[in-house]
């Protein structure tokens, strides 16, 4: 919903889709849960016209959403059918941005079926870089090449105690490249509970994290913040041991 926002913000037409089906939250996340009348499932079982299913942001009007289905559970919608919708939104938009659910299972098998990049969210913490791994093994035998990282919830002052996975250790056990790097920031709490991504608050850190990545997305070159010195790799010895029992 953040990088949707901050997107749009940008001038650009986006429409995120929440493919959580069974568990949709995007809709409270961007204030929007009372306007909702159909969903994904409806569309894709062509219960209404595709226009009938968005929902337009209260605060962008080149923001759309595509809600989840509440009361369905993930096998409600085919890679087929999902693959069937991408393609009528990407004729109508600049950005179609599809939220995954956490997992491997059928809901993360439909969200990739039509995407053409991927993004992928981890935070510092050893079982989700590995968690992380073997995502990226996953897009890349779908034919996804070069997927990006987006680092959540770092905490700087445990980064600098060597506590915590700092950006470097991630990025070289999964060989991939960074597109964000997004603090641990009170503000998301209290955001998300207001139904307002973050994006919109100007002295937020997290909000400030979500805007650089929607300007690295359509190619501008913007420095990230800055970790200070790097710490001892623990974690990657952790890491490489767990890897090589599993």
């Amino acid at each position: 919903a953040n990088i949707g926002s901050a997107l749009a913000n940008l001038g650009n037409s986006v429409v995120v889709v929440d493919a959580d089906i069974g568990l949709r939250n995007l809709d409270v996340v961007l204030g929007l849960e009372n306007r909702i009348v159909y969903d994904i499932v409806d569309v894709v079982k062509k219960n209404c016209k595709i226009k009938q299913g968005l929902i337009k942001d209260k605060k962008n009007e080149n923001l759309f959403l595509l809600p989840a289905a509440q009361t369905k559970d993930k096998t409600a919608v085919s890679k087929e059918e999902m693959l069937e919708l991408v393609e009528e939104l990407k004729d109508m938009y600049d950005y179609v941005i599809i939220d995954s659910p956490a997992g491997i299972e059928q809901g993360f098998q439909n969200s990739i079926a039509g995407a053409s990049k991927a993004y992928i969210v981890t935070t510092p913490e050893v079982s989700a870089v590995r968690d992380a791994d073997r995502v990226i093994g996953l897009l890349q035998a779908q034919g996804i090449e070069e997927p990006k990282l987006i680092v959540n919830r770092i905490r700087y002052d445990m980064v600098q105690r060597g506590d915590m996975m700092d950006v470097e250790d991630i990025k070289d056990i999964l060989a991939i490249d960074v597109i964000g790097i997004v603090p641990d920031d009170e503000a998301i709490v209290v955001s998300t509970n207001k139904g307002e991504p973050v994006v919109y608050d100007d002295n937020s850190l997290a909000g400030e994290a979500f805007r650089n990545i929607a300007r690295r997305i359509v190619g501008e070159e913007i420095p990230f913040i800055s970790l200070g010195e790097r710490q001892d790799s623990k974690f990657k010895k952790i890491f490489n041991i767990l890897f090589k029992k599993a």
